[in-house]
C-alpha cells in the first residue's frame, strides 16, 4: 500500500475534522529558498563541504571538533545566515494554518529561523535542533548580543573573527543555540510530545525522517499526511486512509493543496507580505553594507593619511638625519684636516728650528774655525819675530 494519494480528500479532511494540527518540517522545506538540505548527494550540505578540509562532513556540527576548530562551522554559518533567505510557499502555509486557528504546533529541525520570519508566532515553534536566533558562550553560558552575533558571523569571510564572550575573564567561544552533535535537544521538543500525540493530524513536511528522536514523533498512531519527494519512514504502510502521501515538491503541493481548500488567495498575499518584510529587511541589509563600506572607505582613507604622515614625517627625519650626518663627516673632515694642518705646522715648526739651531751650530763652528786660523797666524808671526835678528 502506498498510503492515501488524494488531494482533494486531505482538503476535505482537515476543513472538517481538524483542529489541531502539527507539522513536522526538514530542510525539502527550505531548499526552494536557497538553502540546500544536508544529505542530497550533490547538491546537499555535506557533500559540498570538502573544501572545509574536515575530517567528516558531520564533524562541522560536532561539539567537540567545535570547541577545537570553530573555524569550519563560521565559515559555513557566513553562508546560511538568517537574513539571506525568504520565506517560502510552504512557510507561508504553516503561517496560514495558524491564521484560521488550526495550528497546534510547528516543529522544525531547520535551523534558519524562516519559520519566525514568515509570521508563525514563536510560541507555535519547536526548534528541535535549535537555530540561528540565539547564541551564548559555552563556558559561562552567558548570553551574547543579537547584533553583535550577526556582525560578526556576516563579516567572517572578511575578517576570520571568532565571537567571544565578552565577560571579563572569560573569552569562551560564542556558539549560536544550535544542538550540535553530543549536545542535548531542548526542553520544548520534549514537552511537545503530548501535542504530538493528540494532534488531529501530524503533516510531515521535507524531511528525511533519519534523525531521532525527532523522527520518532511521526510513529505515533494519529492521523498523517507526508509532503516529500520520497516516500520515508513508515508511510505507506499503514492501513489507514488517513495515512496521506502525496510525493512531489513541497511549494506545488501545498499550492494545490490550498486550491482544494480555497486558501490559495490568502497563501498568495501571506507570502508576499513575507516577501515584502524580507525585501524591506535585504534593502536595510543594503543600506548597513553601503554604510559599513562607506565607513570602511572612510577608514581606508584616514590610514592612507596616515601613513602619508607618518612617512612625510619620516622623509622630513630623513633629510634631518642626512643634514646632521652630513655636518657630522664635514666637521669630522675639518677636525682631521686641522689635526693633519697641525702635525704638518709642528713638523715645519720642528724643521725651523733644526734648521736654526743648526744654522747657529754652523756659524759658531765657523767663528772658531776662524778665531783658530788667527791664533795660528799670531802664534807664526810671534815664532818669526824670535827666530829672526834684528835689522839694524
Amino acid at each position: 500500500m502506498t498510503g492515501n494519494t488524494d488531494i482533494k480528500e486531505l482538503a476535505r479532511f482537515i476543513k472538517e475534522e481538524c483542529k489541531n494540527i502539527v507539522l513536522m518540517l526538514g530542510a525539502g522545506v527550505s531548499t526552494s529558498a536557497g538553502i540546500p538540505d544536508f544529505r542530497s548527494p550533490k547538491t546537499g550540505l555535506y557533500a559540498n563541504l570538502a573544501r572545509l578540509n574536515l575530517p567528516r562532513p558531520e564533524a562541522v556540527f560536532d561539539i567537540q571538533f567545535f570547541q577545537k576548530n570553530p573555524v569550519p562551522f563560521y565559515t559555513l554559518a557566513n553562508e546560511l545566515y538568517p537574513g539571506k533567505f525568504r520565506p517560502t510557499i510552504t512557510h507561508s502555509f504553516i503561517r496560514l494554518l495558524h491564521e484560521h486557528g488550526l495550528l497546534s504546533l510547528c516543529l522544525t529541525q531547520n535551523i534558519d529561523t524562516l519559520e519566525r520570519r514568515a509570521g508563525v508566532p514563536d510560541h507555535k515553534i519547536v526548534e528541535a535542533h535549535g537555530s540561528f536566533a540565539t547564541q551564548r558562550c559555552l563556558k559561562c553560558r552567558r548570553p551574547f548580543d543579537d547584533a553583535k552575533m550577526k556582525d560578526l558571523v556576516l563579516n567572517f569571510s572578511r575578517t576570520k573573527k571568532i565571537p567571544r564572550c565578552e565577560k571579563p575573564g572569560c573569552n569562551g567561544l560564542v556558539k549560536p543555540d544550535i544542538v550540535f552533535f553530543g549536545e542535548s535537544l531542548p526542553e520544548a521538543f520534549s514537552a511537545s510530545v503530548s501535542k504530538v500525540r493528540n494532534a488531529d493530524l501530524n503533516i510531515v513536511i521535507g524531511t528525511s525522517l533519519t534523525v531521532y528522536p525527532f523522527a520518532g514523533l511521526a510513529l505515533y498512531p494519529c492521523p498523517r499526511a507526508l509532503i516529500n519527494l520520497d516516500l520515508v519512514g513508515d508511510f505507506g504502510e499503514r492501513e489507514d486512509p488517513d495515512d496521506f502521501v502525496l510525493l512531489g515538491k513541497c511549494d506545488d503541493i501545498i499550492r494545490e493543496l490550498c486550491e482544494e481548500l480555497g486558501w490559495e488567495d490568502e497563501l498568495l498575499k501571506l507570502w508576499e507580505e513575507a516577501k515584502g518584510s524580507v525585501e524591506d529587511l535585504e534593502e536595510r541589509g543594503r543600506e548597513a553594507e553601503a554604510k559599513e563600506k562607506e565607513r570602511e572607505h572612510l577608514e581606508a582613507e584616514e590610514e592612507a593619511n596616515r601613513l602619508a604622515e607618518k612617512l612625510e614625517k619620516e622623509m622630513v627625519l630623513d633629510r634631518v638625519a642626512e643634514s646632521i650626518e652630513k655636518k657630522e663627516e664635514k666637521a669630522e673632515k675639518e677636525e682631521i684636516l686641522g689635526q693633519v694642518a697641525e702635525s704638518i705646522g709642528k713638523k715645519q715648526s720642528n724643521a725651523e728650528v733644526e734648521a736654526e739651531t743648526q744654522t747657529e751650530t754652523d756659524t759658531t763652528k765657523t767663528e772658531l774655525e776662524d778665531k783658530d786660523v788667527k791664533n795660528r797666524k799670531d802664534q807664526d808671526t810671534e815664532q818669526k819675530e824670535e827666530t829672526d835678528p834684528p835689522k839694524l
